[in-house]
């Protein structure tokens, strides 16, 4: 070990609370000094970093530049297995099984069931409907491996919770020796596209908003000002609810947000419900250049995967998240039920003239359907600061070490900065089909299928193994070759609506 790392080790350790610090003294006198040829031999045994090192009470150590507590690691599965991570798990409130399965379905039921019926015009009545129940069971079952994974690797580490980047990092440094240096690049590109999903959701909440208000606006004062400047509009609203820096002061707004849109939707059913056409009316399968959009809209809708392990690590009974029927099983077969019905309806009530949200299809001088509108606006204005949250702390964990003075400045700063990004991004690119499209086939293709199949691969490299006839390989290199589908087309056709709107405009 170098002298820069003791000296970097030390300056962590310090930052822990006494006990820890007192683990790190310990250790630092047991720990076998690394040097030459020993240093790769034994840096194998190894997993290193900062973030879970409380929940351990061991020193923080780097090794390829990894961020995870430093614990002997089994030489086989065998001794892997005499650690329980559950066990080990240190929860002031853990969630039971019914309390995890209803913020699973918060999580997963948002804006995107707004959007299913405009997923549908691109791939027709009955395709879309298989096709969604297709994608909402791959997109499970990509969950799955995900959370198996952890599992796996939490007792490998000896680690009793990791998050989604902690998995990437682990898997890496765990696997195979010549993909321990891409540890960090491996946690670096999760957060990424972490952090652009979740800004893009903000961008696209934005569109939300000013789109219904625009609506009822217009209907009342015929002045039918551009979207842009309603979207301009939200700036200082949006800006204010997100200088609240405490998730537990933004608990009440999920709360009334979650029955303004329970209640929107419940009544946007019953105007869909009133007076459908037949079923004949509608084409079955869309044009083939059509669906990529389809492909877009609904990962968008579907994919819950970036709440998934937070769910998991604060579970009171953890090994029921994949169980059979399990919490996942039971609340992903409730969305994708409940998203393949709306989809199916709104595109059988209003077909080719069905719009990016299903809400703006509702009768705008009818005064229950204006209440829907702005009810759906206030939620989604509301959600925004949640959605906002995550990723301004995955950003400010990483620069706030370069701020040694006027932090919180600093963090004001970068909460007004990136708010304006997202209001910028929105005015430049108010359309809202495309860009829900745009942010499902770059950032869910990759989260939710692309990277949970290449931890998959990385973590059973050396044990157990593929498999018989390497079925493992095979079916991880469709998911890959599934994601890599759907992230180009997507891409490409949202950019080109984007280019023919701009061209009409």
């Amino acid at each position: 070990m170098t002298k820069c790392n003791r000296n970097a080790a030390k300056s962590d350790a310090n930052r822990q609370p006494a006990s820890v610090y007192r683990h790190y003294n310990l250790a630092k006198q047991i720990r076998p000094q690394l040097t030459g040829s020993t240093k790769s031999i034994q840096a194998n045994h190894y997993i290193f970093g900062r973030m879970k090192s409380e929940l351990n009470d061991v020193p923080v150590q780097t090794v390829a530049g990894s961020t995870l507590p430093l614990v002997d690691m089994p030489k086989d599965d065998e001794e892997a297995g005499a650690y329980n991570p559950f066990e080990n798990r240190k929860l002031t409130h853990p969630t039971t099984d019914t309390e995890t399965l209803v913020h699973l379905l918060k999580g997963s039921l948002g804006s995107g069931i707004l959007a299913m019926p405009l997923a549908f015009v691109n791939a027709g009545l009955w395709f879309g409907l298989v096709a969604t129940l297709a994608i909402g069971a791959i997109c499970t079952y990509c969950v799955h491996i995900l959370v198996r994974c952890s599992h796996i690797l939490c007792r490998r580490a000896q680690l009793p919770s990791l998050g989604f980047a902690d998995v990437a990092e682990v898997a890496f440094l765990a696997g195979p020796d010549s993909l321990k240096k891409y540890s960090r690049l491996a946690r670096f590109i999760i957060n990424l596209f972490l952090v652009i999903d979740l800004i893009g959701c903000c961008c696209i909440y934005i569109v939300f908003v000013a789109t219904n208000i625009k609506q009822v606006v217009d209907h009342y004062t015929q002045s039918y000002w551009d979207v842009r400047i309603y979207i301009v509009l939200l700036l200082v609203p949006l800006i204010l609810i997100n200088l609240i820096r405490k998730l537990k002061y933004l608990t009440p707004f999920s709360m009334i947000a979650n029955v303004l849109i329970a209640t929107g939707v419940g009544i946007t059913l019953y105007y869909i419900l009133t007076d459908l056409p037949a079923l004949s009316e509608r084409k079955a399968i869309a044009e083939v250049q059509h669906l990529p959009m389809f492909f877009g809209t609904v990962i968008f809708a579907l994919e819950g995967i970036g709440v998934v392990m937070s769910l998991e690590n604060n579970m009171k009974n953890p090994q029921n998240f994949i169980g059979c029927p399990g919490v996942l099983n039971t609340g992903m077969s409730v969305v994708v039920i409940m998203y393949s019905l709306v989809g199916f309806l709104g595109y059988l009530k209003y077909g080719e003239d069905t719009k990016g949200s299903i809400t703006l299809n509702l009768p705008v001088e009818d005064v229950l359907a204006q209440m829907v509108k702005l009810m759906i606006a206030l939620a989604i204005f509301l959600t925004y600061s949640l959605q906002f949250y995550v990723p301004m702390e995955i950003i400010w964990k990483n620069v706030k070490g370069n701020f040694n003075e006027h932090q919180n400045a600093a963090e004001y700063a970068l909460r007004i900065g990136l708010v304006i990004l997202t209001v910028v991004i929105a005015a430049a690119l108010p359309n809202l089909g495309p860009f829900i499209t745009l942010i499902g086939a770059v950032c869910l293709s990759t989260l939710g299928m692309m990277f949970p199949a290449i931890i998959e691969l990385v973590t059973f490299y050396e044990k157990p193994g593929f498999g018989r006839f390497n079925w493992r390989l095979w079916k991880n290199i469709f998911l890959i070759l599934f994601g890599v589908v759907g992230f180009v087309t997507g891409t490409y056709v949202s950019i080109v609506e984007f280019s023919e709107h701009l061209q009409e405009e």
